[in-house]
This record gives C-alpha cells, sequence and structure tokens, in this order.
C-alpha cells in the first residue's frame, strides 16, 4: 500500500509516516519549510525498511497548483497511491474580536481549505483504480477552544468534508473518515497550549494523561487497512475519553 500524508516531517505526521513505514508500506509526505526535518524522516524511515520507498515533497497546501504538481509527481513516482492522509495543520492564536484577517485566512486554507484539495486531486485517481481510503486529522479542538477560532473552525470543518465526500464517493470503493486527536505532546500543542490547558487537560482527561502518538497512527493504519472498509463517514476520537477543551 502506498500512503500520501501531508505534514510529515514532524509530530502527529512524522509518526503516521514511520509507522506505515513499518508496517511494510510505501510513502510520500509533504513537508512546508522544515527540509532538514523532512529528511531525517526519510533517513529514518530507510533504516526502518531499506527495501521501501519514503521520500519527501516540498508543498504548501494552501496553493492548489502546487497541490496538483506534487501530486503529479507522486503518482509518476508511486504509479498509485491508496490511503491520503490530510495531517497539515498550523494555529495562529488570538481572540475572536482581535483577530485579522491573515490570521484566520491562514488557519483555514492550511487545515480545511488545503485538506479539500488534496482530496479534490486524489478523487480521480482513486476513481480510476475503484478504491482508496482518505483520513483526515482533526482535533479535539472541533468543538472550540478559547483564543483559537480559526483553529477550532478548521478542524470543524474536516468534519463536514468527510461526512460529503464518504456520501459521495463511498459506493465507488472510496472511504473517508476523521481521526480526532487529542492532546499530544507536539511542537504545535508544546508552541501553542496554555499552560492552564495544558493543565485542564491532565486533571480532567478520564486517561489521566496526555497521548502517545503511536496512538494516532495506530487509528490512522488501521482506518487505511482492508479491516476498516465498512467503516465510512466516521469521526473516530483519539482523545482519551475528554471530548472537549477549554
Amino acid at each position: 500500500m502506498v500512503f500520501f500524508v501531508t505534514g510529515g516531517s514532524r509530530g502527529i505526521g512524522e509518526a503516521i509516516v514511520l509507522d506505515a513505514v513499518r508496517a511494510g508500506h510505501d510513502v510520500a509526505f509533504t513537508y512546508r519549510h522544515r527540509q532538514e526535518q523532512a529528511r531525517e524522516v526519510v533517513e529514518r524511515a530507510r533504516r526502518l525498511r531499506p527495501e521501501g520507498q519514503c521520500r519527501a515533497y516540498q508543498l504548501d497546501v494552501r496553493d492548489s497548483a502546487a497541490v496538483e504538481d506534487v501530486g503529479d509527481r507522486v503518482l509518476a513516482e508511486f504509479e498509485t497511491v491508496h490511503a491520503v492522509v490530510a495531517n497539515a495543520g498550523v494555529n495562529v492564536n488570538n481572540l475572536a474580536v482581535s483577530m485579522s484577517d491573515d490570521e484566520w485566512k491562514t488557519v483555514i486554507d492550511t487545515n480545511l481549505t488545503g485538506a479539500f484539495y488534496v482530496c479534490r486531486y486524489f478523487l480521480s485517481p482513486f476513481l480510476a483504480q475503484g478504491c482508496g481510503r482518505i483520513i483526515l486529522v482533526s482535533s479535539i479542538g472541533a468543538h472550540g477552544v478559547s483564543g483559537q477560532v480559526n483553529y477550532a473552525a478548521s478542524k470543524a470543518g474536516l468534519l463536514g468534508l468527510s461526512a460529503a465526500l464518504a456520501k459521495e464517493y463511498g459506493r465507488k470503493g472510496i472511504t473517508s473518515n476523521v481521526v480526532v486527536a487529542g492532546f499530544f505532546d507536539t511542537d504545535m500543542t508544546r508552541e501553542g497550549m496554555s499552560e492552564s490547558n495544558r493543565n485542564f487537560w491532565l486533571q480532567y482527561c478520564p486517561a489521566g494523561r496526555i497521548g502517545e502518538l503511536g496512538e494516532v497512527s495506530t487509528a490512522v493504519l488501521f482506518l487505511a487497512s482492508e479491516a476498516a472498509s465498512f467503516i465510512n463517514g466516521q469521526a473516530i476520537g483519539v482523545t482519551g475519553g475528554l471530548d472537549w477543551a477549554p
């Protein structure tokens, strides 16, 4: 199986890339500007599975023409893609009353519109081959987070995007599902989560801890597998049981 993963140079995306390689899959992944980190992920993948393919592509998913260009290159080099994982995301925090147009647009265009561009591109090859898996990585923030109205809206939008894709293409052998991630120790949460929110999570999460990255990638790999062929249009929470944030 061939995976295409956006935002694969760090955090949840890196875990998905490496666990897919470890499971015997070939992977194409994208990064926006962390070229050295992307190279390190490729090297780690080669050490895990020397006979496999793992390649990195620079891409800003906000650019629809660039998405098409990278998609063409991936299909030329890998011949096919079986699973698309839209994981690329950013957050730019501010209260709604103070949020600028650019702060809103940057997050929506990356997290939601970029995911749509990627899905739209790969639907054609999925339809041609009669099967495909779309997996969107959302967040517990989809239910609303103080100071992150742009992020919350983008992650909630992924739920609607996936549900519509599931209904439009389920009969064509294409499934679309969302993994809703809780609090994981990543660069984004370290940079963007307040200490009060971090303490809230640890206090109220029923699991009593933050998540481990492999727990997200395990869910993604399952949804990409044949065993999940009857799971479509669903939002799978990997949240430790806490389904809202302050």
